[in-house]
């Protein structure tokens, strides 16, 4: 090898070894560089891509009886999520299908769904699943796939109380009824946490607490779900039995204004959001308005009574059965002739009631009307109460003014009859009406004299007589006041003949009221339709099992002891024949 040559191969050698070094101290330099003055940078990406921050869930408050029994409680779940980017990097069409089976999605649903929100890092695919599918996808190991905690609102009385209680959305945010009414009070606060992930969109690691969530607070509810369940269960064999459209019952606490029990049917089951339908999730007590019929006619009487009008004793003549006013023509069931104030509710005299109607001026009537509550909200802040309505007096024509006095004409819910007939219950206080437990008695409005209110309640008594409309409505060992009403429905081209409103509204025990109840049931189809024989048996049932519940003592004992010493002599003739 020649002199140039060995003089070449060094200088190569030299080179490569002079590139190296230059190699290592740039190299060793960007080390340093990136290690000191990139530092703050470098650490805030990496974080950027493996740290996160997780919203944790809140439990949202228990609504309870005003036992405590739970009426709404919030169970924890798991959602299953996907971060699109690295489930469609890691993809494998074997498991993208066994995915898509065991969540019951179509497999090209699945990744049309996460391959349009590829810009995403987090994508719900579904949510509130069961603890079984939840170990499955666990098991599966799909890269990108993970389950978040959340809750589920949980309803143990179903159907009895969902017209009351309402529901959440699937982000468990009130919807309807009480969750509604009070979304804010049993929404709790939303906490957060920083976790470490790991290429796959995993967490590995809590790194820190940022905010712990905060609970909902609970709700004790007026509702006493031993009379919600026992009016709903009356309620739904009183449509089936009449082949119904729809009914309502509403217990109010005549001292305290609470709704104990309120039922509607057709229900639904808030845990079942596939039966979900509007007609069916809207509470028709609160928000359905219906003309009263009959049921009108104790406050006729109250108005009456109040200015000096009438008396208990006065007389009015009804003969002959009918009586033209303009051209209407006013009819009762058969001619009663001369009858008193009593007797014109114990029948359910319409020409009655006309006349104690036209006695006094139309703003006179419209204002007794107002003072118990019609035409205005009941104060109950449950959501889309209606107020009803009983137009503008200075409008009213005689027969306008006639007929708001047997319960046409005027618009109100099953919850404000109820109020009303608590007014009379109450010795004439109007009370607020609360969806809450009620810690203190609240102060009401004295809209009608205690006199006037004992007298009307009195007269009511007959109507449950063995001569009254509403007979049917009796309950044994108690005195109940009460009325009756049958309304032809509305339709577009006026009053259907052979559709009908059936209501009764009572009050029990009479002597010492302490419960006021309204049932209405609309579309009685299998041949009675009058509110003395399709709504007055539900009344007697329901109250007959609700006094007994709240421990009531009976204030007819002497009527019961009758009735019992009856049903022993009979039994006595039958055995005794039989022997």
């Amino acid at each position: 090898m020649s002199e140039w040559q060995d003089k070449l191969n060094a200088a190569r050698r030299w080179l490569l070894l002079l590139l190296l070094l230059t190699a290592a101290i740039v190299l060793g330099w960007r080390a340093l560089y990136l290690q000191w003055m990139e530092h703050d940078f470098l650490q805030d990406q990496g974080d950027a891509r493996h740290l996160r921050v997780m919203d944790l869930a809140a439990n949202r408050g228990v609504i309870m009886d005003r036992n405590g029994e739970p009426l709404a409680i919030s169970t924890p779940v798991d959602s299953v999520w996907v971060n699109p980017k690295v489930f469609l990097n890691n993809e494998s069409k074997d498991k993208t299908t066994r995915l898509a089976k065991v969540l019951q999605i179509n497999a090209s649903e699945l990744q049309q769904r996460v391959a349009t929100r590829s810009e995403r890092e987090f994508v719900y695919l579904k949510r509130h699943v069961s603890p079984e599918l939840a170990k499955k996808v666990t098991r599966m190991s799909v890269p990108g796939v993970a389950l978040q905690r959340e809750y589920r609102r949980y309803y143990p009385m179903a159907g009895v109380t969902g017209h009351v209680i309402g529901f959440t959305d699937i982000d468990d945010r009130g919807q309807e009824g009480i969750e509604l009414a009070f979304d804010e009070h049993l929404r709790g606060i939303k906490g957060s946490k920083r976790v470490l992930k790991n290429n796959m969109g995993e967490v590995v690691e809590d790194v820190e607490s940022i905010m712990e969530p905060q609970p909902g607070k609970d709700i004790v509810l007026s509702i006493d779900q031993r009379l919600q369940y026992l009016a709903y269960r009356e309620l739904k064999a009183a449509v089936k039995t009449n082949r119904a459209r729809s009914a309502s019952a509403v217990i109010l606490d005549v001292n305290s204004g609470e709704v104990l029990a309120m039922v509607n049917q057709p229900s639904f089951n808030p845990n079942n959001r596939a039966s979900f339908a509007s007609a069916n999730y809207r509470n028709r007590a609160v928000t359905d308005v219906f003309e009263p019929g009959s049921t009108m006619k104790p406050f006729a009487v109250v108005a009456g009574l109040e200015l000096g009008k009438i008396k208990p004793a006065t007389r009015l003549n009804t003969s002959p059965g009918y009586l033209h006013l303009g051209n209407n023509t006013i009819r009762d069931a058969v001619n009663y002739g001369e009858i008193d104030i009593t007797k014109i509710l114990q029948k359910s005299s319409n020409i009655g009631a006309t006349k104690i109607a036209l006695s006094m001026t139309a703003e006179e009537f419209w204002k007794s009307l107002d003072g118990v509550g019609f035409g205005l909200s009941t104060g109950s802040r449950f959501p889309g109460e209606a107020d009803g309505g009983i137009g503008d007096y200075w409008r009213w024509n005689p027969v306008q003014q006639a007929s708001r006095a047997y319960g046409y004409g005027i618009q109100v819910t099953s919850l404000q009859l109820a109020r009303a007939y608590s007014v009379l219950a109450n010795d004439g206080i109007l009370k607020p009406i609360s969806f809450l437990k009620l810690d203190d008695v609240p102060d009401g409005e004295q809209v009608m004299s205690a006199k006037v209110a004992s007298q009307v309640r009195l007269m009511l008594e007959s109507v449950v007589s063995e001569e009254g409309t509403g007979r049917l409505a009796a309950v044994d060992g108690f005195r109940v006041a009460g009325k009756t009403g049958t309304v032809h429905r509305t339709t577009r081209g006026g009053y259907a003949e052979d559709r009908y409103v059936a209501v009764f509204a009572g009050i029990a025990p009479a002597s010492k009221p302490r419960l006021a109840m309204v049932i209405v049931i609309h579309d009685p189809m299998l041949g009675e339709y009058h509110g003395g024989a399709v709504a007055a048996p539900v009344f007697s049932k329901v109250m007959s099992g609700a006094l007994r519940l709240m421990n009531i003592a009976p204030d007819d004992v002497k009527a019961l002891q009758q009735r019992q010493v009856a049903q022993q002599n009979q039994f006595l003739h039958v055995a005794g024949g039989a022997l």
